[in-house]
């Protein structure tokens, strides 16, 4: 029996490293291996500087009595990325282009702003991480370190073009430095044996440590990391059987419990070394621990390694919080943005308030701007967890691989306990401000109140919805097609060639000059005088390259116009000046010109940079077919 396959609804997700990793035979292991890299990166979400804030804060206030629920928070995060990755993998689609398929258009897009808002949640926490640690290893100001920040684009374009094998292989590399790091660290701290063992046994939690424990909750089980994880499988090239499927989630089982698991490892490394060196020390955050460690270790080795640490965990988080943004803005909208563009816009996003807060409350400010970063990670899960359970739920989507009984039981029920915590705590933080406002508590419930009411009506609609399928659109028939392409056939009265004044004119010229014969058309010459006069002077000006630009043009003009050309007697000179895209544009708006043919230069990278991308500028302004032309290579 076949399994699900994709969905030709939309694109595929990350198409540009969609079913590149080939599988390949042999040992088990080898296959094992080609499997491996996904839930790495996943992974280092699960260490970012947020979850430092939290864990220090929960290690330092309450010793090891919070270990209990780092642990259970890393069960629950296990659990929820296999069901994300048998998603992607049985289906073929990831988690955001699973809900655009099941849910109407007001739906995706409230999902897609709470998603936005976790992302940039997240981001955030990577901004002050990272310029934490920059601060506490060379001494640069917190706002300056910020700054910084925004340079990780370039490392983002860097690891983006490497390929996905690579980008893995070097999120490993830093997973692997952070963990030694606490090695370190723990082995320094002599953390007690005993204490761990009794902070691994539930026990209550007061409003203190509520928070911080949702605070974990969310560092921990982070939203976006499922929409990620579901994507990133299906960069393996998985043989689409139900035995090939079937090895792909096994696989990916294991290496989502070893990848999940070494994350644990490093959150309970900081909790045990906040809760053996800083446990009954007054800490405000990352910064306070950095400072006493020295002191209270008698080594220098560990503020510098713990710095370390923080950066490496910081940049990796931000590779990954990229990836998984350009996933939800491509599965939620079908809206595509190159990686580097949609880095600055959410790193942007997330300096804004930084810079804010380190204005108005100094560094300090940035510990709690930290830890309330993961609580409204945690807000946003249950509307990520919900969809996700209920589609991996269902026979309809996941045929065979639909989740069994005890595992429905099982992730309904960590759903609940997520649901429940939260509701908690919005409960407690609401009659928290009413209580502060006094007699304005109504203003509190009369703004703050319609929005929870409104995100608890969708949440209830989530759990609730029925399970739908789209219906893929009816294959195209081939006689109709052709007809409809006859009548709508087009005969084009003027075409515009845009010309360089240079040798490779002739390339464009020949293709202008038959598509105006085969149609009987105007053929309009045009130029653009782009130096210095060009740009000042426009129509007026008369320096040396406005006079040959339009001797030029004219002559052209004059040498089509023979009769052994053949072409019709109206070729038409027009010349423009100043910015090239915009005087083409203004051209082929004042000419009429209803086709208009360019020559491609062939750049990449710096090369269009220096010179600009006139065919882009100019096509996605002008509402006319435009052909673009490449010019040929010179015969050896």
């Amino acid at each position: 029996m076949s399994s699900a396959t994709p969905s030709s609804l939309s694109a595929r997700s990350l198409e540009e490293v969609n079913k590149t990793v080939t599988i390949p035979g042999g040992p088990w292991w080898r296959r094992m291996f080609a499997f491996a890299g996904p839930a790495y990166m996943v992974a280092v979400g699960y260490m970012d500087p947020g979850n430092w804030a939290t864990d220090i804060a929960a290690g330092s206030q309450f010793g090891y009595r919070l270990l209990w629920v780092l642990v259970m928070a890393n069960f629950m995060a296990i659990l929820l990325q296999t069901l994300a990755a048998r998603l992607g993998l049985v289906t073929g689609r990831d988690l955001a282009q699973a809900c655009r398929d099941n849910y109407n258009p007001f739906v995706r897009w409230c999902l897609f702003i709470l998603c936005e808002i976790a992302i940039a949640a997240c981001d955030l926490a990577e901004v002050l991480g990272t310029a934490i640690g920059l601060h506490l290893l060379t001494g640069i100001p917190m706002i300056w370190g910020v700054a910084i920040t925004v340079l990780d684009v370039l490392l983002l374009l860097a690891m983006h073009r490497s390929g996905i094998r690579r980008l893995e292989a070097f999120i490993i590399c830093l997973i692997a430095m952070v963990a030694a790091c606490f090695v370190v660290e723990m082995f320094l701290a002599k953390p007690s044996i005993s204490g761990i063992a009794a902070g691994l046994i539930p026990s209550g939690l007061n409003p203190e440590a509520l928070y911080i424990a949702i605070g974990v909750l969310g560092a921990t089980v982070m939203p976006h990391n499922l929409y990620l994880h579901s994507s990133l499988v299906q960069s393996r090239n998985v043989n689409r059987t139900k035995a090939g499927i079937a090895q792909g989630t096994r696989f990916n089982l294991i290496d989502s419990s070893i990848a999940l698991n070494a994350a644990l490892f490093v959150n309970a490394g900081i909790l045990i070394m906040a809760a053996a060196a800083l446990g009954g020390v007054k800490v405000e955050g990352i910064m306070d621990a950095h400072k006493l460690l020295e002191n209270i270790l008698g080594t220098s080795v560990a503020p510098i390694l713990f710095a370390i640490a923080l950066i490496g965990a910081g940049q990796s988080s931000t590779i990954t919080g990229t990836l998984a943004g350009q996933i939800t803005m491509e599965g939620f909208l079908h809206f595509r943005m190159r990686p580097w563009l949609r880095r600055l816009i959410t790193r942007s996003l997330a300096i804004i308030p930084a810079m804010v807060v380190i204005s108005m409350t100094g560094d300090h400010g940035t510990e709690q701007l930290l830890i309330f970063s993961q609580v409204v990670l945690s807000l946003q899960l249950p509307f990520a967890v919900v969809p996700l359970v209920k589609f991996t739920s269902s026979r309809r989507k996941m045929k065979d691989f639909a989740n069994r009984w005890w595992l429905k039981i099982l992730a309904w029920a960590i759903a609940l306990v997520i649901i429940s915590l939260n509701g908690k705590l919005v409960y407690d933080q609401f009659t928290q401000w009413t209580h502060d406002a006094g007699k304005y508590g109504w203003v509190v419930l009369a703004t703050a109140g319609p929005l929870v009411l409104g995100l608890f009506a969708l949440l209830f609609y989530l759990i609730f919805c029925p399970d739908t399928e789209p219906q893929a659109p009816a294959a195209a028939e081939a006689g109709k097609v052709i007809d409809d392409a006859l009548a709508q056939a087009q005969v084009f009265r003027r075409i515009g060639v845009a010309l360089e004044a240079a040798q490779t004119d002739s390339f464009m010229l020949a293709e202008a000059i038959a598509l105006a014969k085969m149609h009987g058309a105007q053929l309009i010459l045009l130029h653009v005088v782009e130096g210095v006069g060009g740009q000042v002077f426009g129509p007026y000006s008369d320096d040396n390259e406005a006079r040959h630009d339009e001797s030029y043009l004219h002559s052209l003009a004059d040498r089509l116009r023979r009769p052994d050309a053949k072409m019709p007697d109206n070729v038409i000179p027009v010349l423009g000046y100043g910015n090239v895209p915009q005087e083409i544009v203004r051209l082929v708006k004042d000419e009429r010109i209803d086709m208009l043919v360019m020559g491609g230069h062939g750049h990449h990278a710096v090369g269009d940079v220096v010179h600009g991308e006139t065919i882009d500028a100019v096509r996605h302004r002008v509402k006319v077919p435009v052909l673009t032309v490449r010019p040929k290579a010179p015969q050896a």
